[in-house]
């Protein structure tokens, strides 16, 4: 079950690899955050989270490297909501390359009040979505 999944292409650059040939580790953390800039414009936009006084804060980022890309590579990312807890969420990601799982990762974070910087709850049309999104799975 991977309630609103998305994915995308990535083309690897001559600057994201290192000098064999691999893309660098740090590759993989703006990746990763492009796939959650596209999730949050698909299912809960920044500008207008952001007029509500509410915004996802990063907490954490575990990456598991399982293969190398290199930069002829067809690489996709997928990303998922895995958890909403009362503030805090959690995602799941994955890199493929040429169809072959390379990578896997997970991050966490709080959503929080802009003014005072502590947790707030998850705004409820994107709980609502998640919930759909986990049943009809």
């Amino acid at each position: 079950m991977r309630p609103l999944e998305l994915r995308m292409p990535f083309r690897v650059m001559t600057y994201d690899i290192d000098f064999a040939g691999i893309v660098s580790n740090i590759v993989y953390i703006r990746w990763l955050e492009d796939l959650r800039i596209r999730m949050l414009d698909e299912h809960m936009p920044l500008l207008p989270m952001m007029a509500s006084g509410r915004i996802p804060v990063l907490a954490s980022t575990q990456i598991d490297y399982k293969r190398p890309i290199r930069i002829t590579d067809a690489v996709e990312g997928a990303m998922w909501v895995h958890e909403l807890g009362r503030s805090r969420w959690v995602m799941r990601a994955e890199f493929t390359a040429n169809g072959q799982l390379t990578t896997t990762a997970e991050q966490s974070g709080v959503m929080v009040d802009m003014g005072t910087l502590r947790p707030t709850p998850i705004p409820d049309d994107l709980r609502q979505k998640f919930e759909a999104a986990k049943g009809g799975a």
